[in-house]
C-alpha cells in the first residue's frame, strides 16, 4: 500500500499575552471553596442561665467574665440583660442597675454591640406595662450602656412591639423586632413575612427569629429568611434558637444558607441541653460550610468556661435543675420551651401525688412518673390548638402548661376540663394581651359567656394609665432617690413589690435563707438521709474556719464614718475576703465597736448570725472557707 504522503505542519499562533490575573475569591482552607459572606456571632450569656436556672451571676461576677468574652474574639454581640435579669437581681437583694451598667461597660468600650431581650407590652415582666414606665425602659437601658432590644410578643400582635420599635429609636437604641417561631398550622411562611413587613415599616432596623422553644422546623426557618432578605435585603436577622429537640444546628445551617446574620450561641458548662449550642460547634460548622467567620481564642474560652463553672459552684448552681442538660425530642410533640421544664416537672410532681390519691380512691391504678408526663404533653396538644396556637413563649407557655395541668387533675376527679383558670389565662383567650393567632373553640367562648366574660379586640395598652406620677410620689414619700437616669425609679415602677423588698433588706434575707437551704438539701442528700442536723451541721463546715465574737454584744457588719450603724444586711454567701480583713463589728454593752476579722481570709460559706443580732462571746458568726 502506498504511503500517504504527510500534512504539512500548519504554522503555530503567537501566543496571546497573558491577561491580568482577577483576585481570587477567598478560598475555606478545610473545603477549598469560594468563602461566604461572613457571620456574626452573639454570646447570650444572660440567657444560658435563665434557661438553665432561676437566679442570675452578681454585678462582681459579671465584671470578671465580661474580660474573658472580649478576649475570645469571636464574639461580635453579648446579650447582657432584660427578661428575667433585673427582677431576679432585686430578688437576690442585688441591685439590677448596677449590675447592667458594669456587665455592659467594658462590652461598649471595645465595639462588642450588647442586647437585651424586652417583652413588648409586658417590657421585663409578666404582666402589662404602662406606656409611660415602657418609654423610660428605653432611656434607662441606653444610658446604661444597652444597645439593642430585642422587642416581642408572644402572641406576634405588632400593637404590642411597635410602640417600644418607636420609644427605643427615640433613645437612641438599635430595635430588633421578633418572631416568636413555633409550628402549627396558623404559623406559615406568609404569617411571619406579613408581621416583619409591618414592623419594618414602622422602624424596627434587625428582625430576630426567636425559636424559643427549638422546635421551629428548620425548612420553614430558612424559607422566612429568604423571604426577608429579598424584600428587606439590609435588615439583619438574627437567629436565636433553644438546641432542647435538637433540631438547632440544621435550623442555624439553613438560616445561614439564605441570609441570616448573626447567630445566638453558648458556652459551656451552660451550652447544649435545653440552653443553646456552644460557639465551638457553630463556629465549626459555618466555617466548613464556607462562611466567613472569626476564630476564637481557645485559652480565653477555658477562662470563660473555668469562671462560669465556678459562679455554678459558688451558689448559682444550687438553683439549677439538672434536667435541663438534657435534651428531649419529647419537646417536639408539646412545643413547650426547654427552659421551663424544670418549673414544669416541679409543678407536675405537685399534682402527680393529688392525682394518684383520687386514682387510688376510685380503686383505678396509679400512673407513673413517666405516664403522668406523656398525659400532660398529650394535654398540652389538646388544649393549644384550643386556645388559639399562641406561640408557647412566656408567659403564654405557662398559661396553657397550667390548663394542661390542671386538666389533668380535674379529669381525674371526673369534673372534665377548662374548670380551674384563673384571671391571667382568660385574659390570654379572651384577647387582654392581644390578638392570639388562631380561633377560640366554641366550647371556651361558650364557656367564657356563661361567666360573664367578654371578649375584646381592643389594643392592649390602651388599656392601662400611666404610672410614674404615683411611683415617683412613692420615692418622694420614703426618701429614696431616683437614681442615675431615672433608673431607681424604673426599677420601682418595672418590679414594685421586688424593688420594695430590695430597698427594705427583705429580699437579701430571703434569698440567703433560700441558698441555705439549698445547700443544706444538697448536702443532706450526699450524706444520706440519717445525718442529724448536729452532723449536717458539721459537714458543712468541715473546711470553713469559724468567726468568732470576741465578746458579747450586737452584731453590725457596716457602720459610718461617725461610728453610727448603717442598715445593711448580711453579706452574700461566696463573699470573699482577705486575710484580716474586718468580717463585721460587735458593739458591746458599753457602747465600744470591736472589729471582728476575717481570719486567715477565703469565701465566706456560712451566716449563723443576723445583722442586729446579740451574741455571746465565743459564739460563732460565720464560717470562712480558705481558698487553695
Amino acid at each position: 500500500m502506498p504511503i500517504k504522503p504527510i500534512r504539512p505542519i500548519k504554522p503555530i499562533k503567537p501566543i496571546s499575552p497573558i491577561s491580568p490575573i482577577s483576585p481570587i475569591s477567598p478560598i475555606s482552607p478545610i473545603n477549598n471553596i469560594t468563602m461566604k459572606k461572613r457571620i456574626q456571632f452573639s454570646l447570650v450569656y444572660r440567657d444560658m442561665w435563665q434557661s438553665s436556672g432561676k437566679f442570675q451571676p452578681r454585678k462582681d461576677q459579671l465584671e470578671r467574665i465580661a474580660p474573658a468574652i472580649i478576649d475570645m474574639g469571636v464574639f461580635d454581640r453579648v446579650e447582657t440583660n432584660g427578661g428575667a435579669f433585673e427582677q431576679v437581681n432585686l430578688l437576690a437583694g442585688e441591685n439590677p442597675n448596677a449590675a447592667v451598667r458594669a456587665f455592659c461597660k467594658p462590652f461598649n468600650q471595645v465595639g462588642i454591640k450588647t442586647h437585651m431581650l424586652d417583652r413588648g407590652l409586658n417590657a421585663l415582666r409578666m404582666y402589662p406595662v404602662p406606656d409611660d414606665v415602657r418609654e423610660l425602659q428605653y432611656k434607662v437601658k441606653h444610658a446604661q450602656g444597652v444597645d439593642i432590644p430585642r422587642i416581642f410578643c408572644g402572641l406576634n400582635d405588632v400593637r404590642n412591639i411597635i410602640p417600644s420599635v418607636k420609644w427605643a429609636k427615640a433613645a437612641g437604641m438599635t430595635p430588633q423586632a421578633t418572631l416568636c417561631i413555633t409550628t402549627s398550622p396558623v404559623h406559615t411562611v406568609e404569617y411571619y413575612s406579613e408581621i416583619a413587613d409591618q414592623v419594618i415599616a414602622a422602624g424596627a432596623e434587625e428582625i430576630c427569629l426567636k425559636d424559643m422553644a427549638g422546635i421551629g422546623q428548620p425548612a420553614l426557618l430558612g424559607a422566612l429568611t429568604k423571604a426577608i432578605k429579598t424584600k428587606h435585603p439590609d435588615i439583619i436577622i438574627q437567629y436565636h434558637g433553644h438546641s432542647g429537640p435538637g433540631l438547632s444546628m440544621a435550623s442555624i445551617l439553613e438560616v445561614c444558607n439564605n441570609g441570616a446574620d448573626v447567630i445566638d450561641t453558648a458556652i459551656e458548662p451552660l451550652s447544649w441541653g435545653k440552653v443553646h449550642p456552644d460557639i465551638i460547634s457553630v463556629q465549626s460548622m459555618l466555617k466548613n460550610e464556607g462562611f466567613e467567620v472569626k476564630e476564637i481564642n481557645m485559652n480565653a474560652y477555658m477562662r470563660a468556661r473555668a469562671l462560669t463553672q465556678e459562679f455554678i459552684d459558688d451558689w448559682l448552681g444550687y438553683f439549677i435543675n439538672p434536667g435541663n442538660k438534657h435534651m428531649s425530642s419529647l419537646l417536639l410533640g408539646c412545643g413547650l420551651p426547654g427552659g421551663m421544664m424544670g418549673s414544669m416537672m416541679a409543678d407536675l410532681a405537685g399534682i402527680h401525688g393529688v392525682i394518684n390519691n383520687t386514682l387510688k380512691a376510685k380503686g383505678e391504678p396509679e400512673l407513673s412518673t413517666d405516664e403522668i408526663l406523656v398525659k400532660l404533653f398529650d394535654e398540652v396538644a389538646y388544649v393549644w390548638p384550643r386556645v388559639g396556637y399562641p406561640p408557647l413563649v412566656t408567659p403564654f407557655s405557662q398559661y396553657v402548661k397550667n390548663i394542661a395541668l390542671m386538666n389533668l387533675l380535674t379529669i381525674a376527679q371526673g369534673k372534665g376540663r377548662f374548670v380551674m383558670m384563673d384571671d391571667s389565662m382568660w385574659g390570654m383567650i379572651l384577647g387582654k394581651s392581644g390578638k392570639i393567632p388562631g380561633t377560640i373553640d366554641p366550647e371556651l367562648k361558650e364557656l367564657a359567656a356563661k361567666q360573664g366574660r367578654e371578649f375584646t379586640d381592643a389594643d392592649p395598652h390602651t388599656l392601662l394609665k400611666n404610672a410614674l406620677p404615683d411611683f415617683i410620689k412613692e420615692m418622694e414619700e420614703n426618701g429614696w432617690e431616683r437614681g442615675q437616669d431615672d433608673e431607681e425609679l424604673y426599677e420601682l415602677a418595672m418590679h414594685p413589690e421586688q424593688y420594695r423588698n430590695y430597698k427594705s433588706g427583705q429580699a437579701k434575707k430571703n434569698f440567703l435563707a433560700d441558698l441555705q437551704k439549698a445547700k443544706d438539701a444538697k448536702l443532706q442528700a450526699a450524706a444520706g438521709p440519717k445525718l442529724s442536723v448536729e452532723e449536717l451541721s458539721a459537714f458543712k463546715h468541715a473546711k470553713a474556719d469559724a468567726i468568732q465574737a470576741p465578746d458579747a454584744g450586737q452584731v453590725l457588719f457596716e457602720v459610718s464614718g461617725d461610728a453610727g450603724v448603717t442598715r445593711c444586711t448580711e453579706p452574700a454567701i461566696g463573699a470573699k475576703y482577705k486575710e484580716g480583713q474586718t468580717f463585721c463589728y460587735i458593739q458591746t454593752q458599753w457602747g465600744q465597736l470591736l472589729p471582728v476579722p476575717a481570719a486567715l481570709g477565703g469565701k465566706l460559706v456560712d451566716i449563723t448570725a443576723k445583722q442586729g443580732q446579740k451574741v455571746l462571746k465565743g459564739q460563732a458568726i460565720g464560717w470562712i472557707e480558705r481558698e487553695a
